[in-house]
């Protein structure tokens, strides 16, 4: 029996409300700029307080505008019903391979975050609590899901590769076309009831399913008693893993003095001329502050290959040995491969942050290793790209 079963009812997009999910951002005021430029933007509803009309309220207080948005979209045609659909799903662009997945819903009870915890489907970071539950409050209010959580096929991922490109290209012309930030083509087909269905349903759910993007909104749907949530299952092909860096705004110590911390617990730091990039592996990371780069190498300690990814010691030696923030103070921002390193840097040139921090990306085979482990991933270490984009596939809860 499959974990993964078709949408009861979805609401699918006419065009004009897709959007990059609500923690794709380094800024807030991006979302805002995107909402205004265009208000049928799912962004408007997943981020109710950063909508125009809605500035000053609290993500809470904004949540009964959130419900009237949907129902607009529906009244105005931004969205159609459709009943037991799962919806193929193609992401495309020139020069690059297309990434495929299937939109479908997945049972919540199938969640394991340890190796003692029977479950099919991995969830492998570490979260912030706040966030999970704005989640939680946002789909008790609307009864919707608008953003997925991507999911990563390990079991029969290359067999559900081939199926769904087969099929996409079988399909004809799509339900809906949708064009990302980066220029990439999202196309839907919506696919009912019957053998086809059966077969690719099978597929997306013959083996282990990792969170590859959607950690917050999984784990929403536990907390929130969600029987089953949205999710784009997708498959190794189809994904790359990007880098995912952090700026902090305000440091708790002078450069100097920082860079020494980090020397008294045995790190090798050496000047970097010319301009700061993400370092091209790991075991180094890359920090930029006052104006100059370091390649910082910073000690391995005891431990497992987990406790050693350079993620997991930026948190441990560097935030809270050296600078005494938590992974969640507020004056960190966890910035996403789409923003390029001259990107950050410039954020510390303009003062809008005092340090930044870039990290190679995960590997592949780490990530795969301590999700097979069931272990947690340290918190915002994996951008998986391309993103699995909001406000295409809608799913009504209650049905």
């Amino acid at each position: 029996m499959t974990v993964v079963h078709p949408i009861a009812r979805a609401w699918i997009t006419t065009g004009g409300t897709g959007a990059q999910n609500y923690d794709e951002f380094a800024d807030d005021a991006e979302i805002t700029a995107i909402i205004e430029a265009n208000p049928h933007s799912a962004l408007g509803i997943e981020m109710p307080h950063r909508a125009p009309e809605s500035l000053g309220k609290s993500f809470l207080d904004a949540l009964p505008d959130a419900v009237t948005r949907v129902a607009e979209a529906k009244a105005d045609g931004s969205y159609t019903p459709a009943e037991r659909v799962v919806v193929l799903y193609r992401i495309s662009a020139p020069a690059e391979e297309p990434a495929y997945g299937l939109f479908a819903m997945v049972d919540t009870d199938q969640i394991s975050t340890r190796a003692d915890e029977p479950g099919l489907v991995i969830r492998n970071e570490d979260v912030f609590i706040a966030k999970v539950r704005e989640r939680v409050a946002l789909a008790g209010a609307l009864g919707h899901l608008l953003s997925p959580v991507l999911l990563l096929q390990t079991g029969r991922g290359d067999e559900l590769h081939a199926a769904l490109a087969a099929a996409t290209e079988a399909a004809g012309a799509p339900a809906a076309t949708d064009t990302d930030q980066a220029g990439r083509t999202h196309a839907i087909w919506l696919l009912g009831p019957g053998p086809q269905q059966d077969e690719l349903i099978a597929l997306a759910g013959g083996g282990e399913l990792v969170v590859a993007d959607g950690n917050h909104r999984s784990l929403a749907a536990q907390t929130g008693g969600l029987p089953r949530f949205l999710a784009v299952v997708t498959t190794p092909a189809s994904v790359a893993i990007q880098p995912y860096n952090r700026l902090v705004s305000e440091l708790t110590s002078t450069p100097e003095e920082l860079l020494d911390r980090l020397r008294a617990a045995g790190a090798a730091i050496t000047p970097v001329a010319g301009p700061v990039e993400v370092p091209a592996a790991g075991g180094t990371v890359h920090l930029y502050l006052a104006g100059q780069g370091y390649a910082v190498t910073l000690p391995q300690v005891g431990g497992g290959r987990l406790e050693n990814l350079d993620h997991a010691l930026v948190e441990r030696l560097l935030l809270r040995d050296a600078l005494g923030l938590d992974p969640g103070d507020k004056r960190i921002t966890y910035v996403g491969g789409d923003y390029p390193a001259r990107w950050l840097t410039g954020e510390v040139d303009a003062g809008r942050a005092e340090l930044a921090v870039l990290i190679a990306p995960v590997t592949v085979d780490d990530f795969v290793a301590v999700n097979l482990a069931r272990e947690k991933m340290p918190r915002k270490s994996t951008w998986f790209t391309p993103k699995a984009r909001g406000g295409l596939v809608v799913a009504e809860l209650s049905h």
